[in-house]
C-alpha cells in the first residue's frame, strides 16, 4: 500500500447522499479475483446517465470525491474500495460513512474524511472550478480560497495511511520481534519447535514429575 500524506487535485463534486456499495460497484463486477480493472465498473449506473460527473473531462483522474451523507452503506463488499482505488480516488469527503466501508477504505489506502454538511456543500462548489487538498500532516482540508476545514481520524489509522502500512505491512514491520520470539520459544521449549502437535504435548507431559 502506498503511503498517503497529502492528497491534492481536482475533486468530483458529487454530493449525493445514501450511496450504497451496489451503486459504487454493481454485483455483476464481483466475479473478478483481482482488483485491477474495477474502476471501469465504478458508478456504472450513474455513468449511464448523460452529463454525469464521473465522465466529465474536467474531473478526469480526480483523486478526491466529495460525496453526501451515509456514503458506502449497504453490503460489506471490499470491492467498493477496490473500485474507487482503481478509479484513482485516494480520499473521499462526506458528512458520514458506513463503518464497514470506512474500514475497507482505510485498508486500501483511501482516506475517509468526515466533515459537517456545510463544509461539504462548500467543497462541492469549490470542486467545480478549483483543486482541493487533504493533508494528513495537519489534518485539514483546504482550498485556494483560504477555506480550512479540520477533520479527525483515528490515530492508528492515520499512522498506517501515512506510512503505507496495510495488515501485511504491519506484520512485516514486526518481523524482528517475531523472529526473536520464535527463537526464544525454540530455545526454551524445543519440543514445540521440533515436534509440535500431539507429539509435542506428549513430550511435555513426559518431562513432568
Amino acid at each position: 500500500m502506498e503511503a498517503v500524506r497529502k492528497v491534492e487535485g481536482r475533486a468530483y463534486p458529487w454530493g449525493a447522499k445514501n450511496i450504497d456499495t451496489d451503486i459504487i460497484i454493481p454485483a455483476h463486477w464481483l466475479k473478478t479475483t483481482t482488483r485491477e480493472g474495477l474502476g471501469k465498473g465504478a458508478f456504472e449506473s450513474v455513468r449511464a446517465q448523460p452529463g454525469n460527473v464521473f465522465d466529465d473531462p474536467r474531473y478526469a483522474g480526480s483523486p478526491v470525491l466529495v460525496a453526501g451523507d451515509n456514503f458506502g452503506c449497504g453490503s460489506s463488499r471490499e470491492h467498493a474500495a477496490w473500485a474507487l482505488a482503481d478509479l484513482g480516488i485516494k480520499a473521499v469527503i462526506a458528512p458520514s460513512f458506513s463503518d464497514i466501508f470506512s474500514g475497507n477504505a482505510f485498508k486500501n489506502g483511501i482516506v475517509p474524511v468526515v466533515l459537517p454538511q456545510e463544509a461539504v456543500d462548500r467543497l462541492v462548489e469549490v470542486a467545480k472550478t478549483d483543486e482541493i487538498t487533504v493533508d494528513l500532516e495537519t489534518m485539514t482540508v483546504t482550498t485556494p480560497f483560504q477555506d480550512r476545514f479540520a477533520f479527525e481520524l483515528d490515530a492508528f489509522r492515520r499512522q498506517c495511511l501515512m506510512e503505507g502500512l496495510d495488515e501485511i505491512g504491519m506484520t512485516l514491520a514486526k518481523d524482528t520481534a517475531i523472529s526473536k520470539f520464535e527463537s526464544a520459544v525454540a530455545e526454551e521449549r524445543p519440543w514445540i519447535a521440533v515436534g509440535g502437535g500431539h507429539e509435542g504435548i506428549a513430550l511435555e507431559g513426559a518431562g513432568r514429575t
